[in-house]
């Protein structure tokens, strides 16, 4: 089992063409790290061009990723979803609220903020037996399809997005096909932060 993920293994071929502009923030510099998320996002973002929308196509993409605490979730997850404590992953998506703005020549096109609270995905590492970095990429990749207009009101979209972020992560070596095995067979509820409310 991979402990952290594997840069090496990230493709870079067609990769020059795409531009992503990272804001990174981490009370755990340790985890996951920025250049390792850069090269991911980098890669997930070519790979989903076919697949988008023509206004969310893109040769530049700016955006935010956060690693945060679980008291800092909380309050996020209070103000923006009403809901109570931590949760693994909030994506922010720029145009949530209204129609996507196409970016000025030259600029790249804004997808929003994804936050992560790395103690709630300790908690489902553990429980899912798979490293805390792994659950993090996990959670990167879940956040990423929000900001790209994926959702999951309903049990057949969230398997469809379950299944878009397995393909995203063997793509870029970061799990296995029996990862891809113990996704679909984990105890109890094991995406009940990923349930419509």
């Amino acid at each position: 089992m991979v402990s952290r993920p594997r840069p090496e293994l990230i493709p870079n071929s067609r990769q020059a063409d795409l531009e992503v502009d990272l804001a990174w923030s981490s009370v755990r510099p340790d985890l996951l790290g920025q250049p390792v998320c850069h090269r991911l996002l980098r890669h997930w973002l070519m790979a989903l061009q076919p697949e988008l929308m023509p206004q969310r196509r893109s040769r530049a993409y700016s955006l935010g990723v956060t690693m945060t605490d679980d008291a800092t979730m909380a309050g996020l997850n209070r103000t923006w979803r009403h809901g109570q404590g931590a949760t693994d992953v909030l994506a922010f998506a720029s145009g949530q609220d209204g129609p996507w703005l196409a970016p000025e020549p030259g600029e790249p096109l804004e997808l929003g903020d994804i936050v992560i609270a790395w103690e709630t995905a300790e908690r489902q590492a553990e429980a899912s037996g798979w490293s805390l970095n792994q659950e993090l990429v996990w959670l990167l990749s879940h956040g990423v399809l929000h900001l790209l207009g994926w959702d999951h009101p309903d049990d057949a979209s969230l398997a469809a997005m379950l299944e878009r972020q397995i393909l995203l992560l063997e793509a870029t070596g970061q799990t296995t096909l029996q990862d891809r095995a113990k996704v679909w067979s984990l105890p109890g509820d094991p995406f009940a932060n990923h349930q419509s409310a």
